[in-house]
């Protein structure tokens, strides 16, 4: 009787175990199928940091390997060719900038030897205007106009966890939200993506 007494309580608590670790799990991922949803239904949040630089937020998606693959072949075919295995990524991020820039610069007239069997010298316009970001240069001739324009951003981006809150007490995690800077005041950014690839 006492062995079998034993072995129903060491069953039992087999059994619990085995429940809880699965009812755990399934309230894991129903945690993260929500908010994926919500991270989907968000918009980007763009906003200028106390420096004047452009800003942007956004929720981080949480996908399996496996959901990575179907929903994101695109970027997993790139993955791919980098010679990586999709296995070992931890996460993959996108994001847009658009720079766009409203320039005066002051024309010049400056003499150029003609191209043509006898040398003479013909007029040519030229304009250059610049800032620590952007450079523009060009020149306006008689039945033609070229420009050249440099366009220099850095982006700096910064994944973080945004926790819980009840009153004062922060606790767990809610969300990843990865926080993308600009250092160029020309830059807009267009759209970021942020994707973690969960085990």
């Amino acid at each position: 009787m006492k062995k079998f007494l034993l072995c129903y309580a060491v069953l039992t608590t087999v059994l619990l175990v085995c429940a809880c670790r699965s009812c755990r799990h399934a309230r894991g991922e129903s945690r993260r199928l929500a908010d994926n949803q919500t991270a989907l239904a968000s918009e980007v949040e763009r906003y200028r940091t106390r420096l004047g630089e452009e800003a942007a937020s956004v929720q981080a998606l949480r996908l399996r390997c496996a959901e990575f693959e179907e929903l994101r072949a695109a970027d997993a075919a790139r993955i791919r060719q980098l010679g990586i295995r999709l296995r070992r990524v931890e996460a993959a991020a996108k994001s847009s900038t658009q720079t766009a820039v409203v320039l005066r610069a002051p024309l010049r007239d400056t003499l150029v030897p003609r191209r043509a069997a006898v040398p003479a010298w013909d007029t040519l316009r030229r304009f250059r205007w610049r800032d620590p970001w952007v450079t523009v240069e060009g020149s306006i001739g008689r039945d033609s106009a070229e420009c050249r324009i440099r366009s220099v951003d850095t982006l700096r981006q910064v994944v973080h966890r945004v926790p819980r809150r009840f009153l004062f007490i922060r606790w767990g995690t809610k969300a990843l939200r990865q926080q993308i800077v600009s250092s160029n005041p020309h830059t807009r950014i267009v759209y970021t993506e942020y994707v973690r690839i969960e085990r």
